[in-house]
């Protein structure tokens, strides 16, 4: 193991560049513990955003020698074999400042799909009873624990060449809804994914369910989103 890290981070917006820095090498070294270091130790001014350090809040993904990653639990063993790193924001997304984007245009989106539950019962009610074994509560269960970290968004070609595409995070958002037999929005929210920049623009490439670091399968729900408004088109619902 080398005794020190040569990193290049980004820094500035948009029109920024690279700047390099030395960071001592330690034992079960994160990405993250090494950007710390930088902005600890070396350069105050770096700007970056984390908060639970152990993979809950998916704040800190930033781009890791050109991969969109989660930097908590990224181990510099992992990603780097030759005593280097290269450290950027991730893309697809605005650059506020060095590695901080600005999320905003990310979870617009998922608004854009309908991503809000809207259930039936009010509060005078007794909850909804929904069997976990049911086809429906399966297919919701595989994408809901997303946390909203944007590897996935970062990851997709399709959003870097149609920017209107709402992107997977937002798809799989929409299919875990469309199976939650508790929701009451179903047929606007399959009109919103069916447009031209939802759930049709997607390649299937599989960069986002390759990349999601919750083993979450995005381009799996995107496909079933297609079935069904499909199905919804041929009936004359859309």
């Amino acid at each position: 193991m080398t005794t020190s890290l040569k990193v290049k981070v980004w820094r500035g917006k948009q029109d920024g560049a690279f700047v390099s820095y030395e960071v001592p090498r330690r034992e079960s070294q994160t990405v993250l513990d090494v950007v710390t270091y930088i902005q600890r130790h070396l350069d105050s001014t770096l700007s970056y955003r984390f908060s639970c350090r152990v993979g809950m809040c998916g704040s800190c993904a930033m781009t890791v020698n050109g991969v969109a990653r989660w930097t908590c639990r990224t181990h510099v063993s992992k990603v780097s074999s030759n005593g280097e790193l290269e450290i950027a924001p991730l893309s697809n997304l605005p650059v506020v400042k060095d590695l901080a984007t600005d999320m905003s245009e990310f979870f617009d989106k998922w608004a854009r799909g309908k991503g809000q539950f809207k259930g039936t019962r009010t509060r005078h009610e007794e909850f909804a009873s929904v069997d976990p074994a049911s086809k429906a509560r399966v297919a919701a269960s595989a994408g809901i624990e997303c946390i909203g970290c944007g590897v996935c968004y970062a990851s997709c070609d399709v959003v870097t060449w149609r920017p209107a595409f709402l992107g997977p995070a937002a798809l799989n958002r929409a299919w875990t809804l469309v199976n939650d037999v508790r929701d009451a929005n179903q047929e606007e929210r399959l009109r919103a994914v069916a447009g031209d920049a939802g759930c049709h623009a997607c390649h299937t490439q599989g960069s986002c369910t390759q990349r999601c670091p919750k083993q979450i399968a995005p381009t799996a729900g995107i496909a079933g989103l297609k079935r069904l408004t499909a199905r919804a088109a041929l009936r004359g619902k859309l």
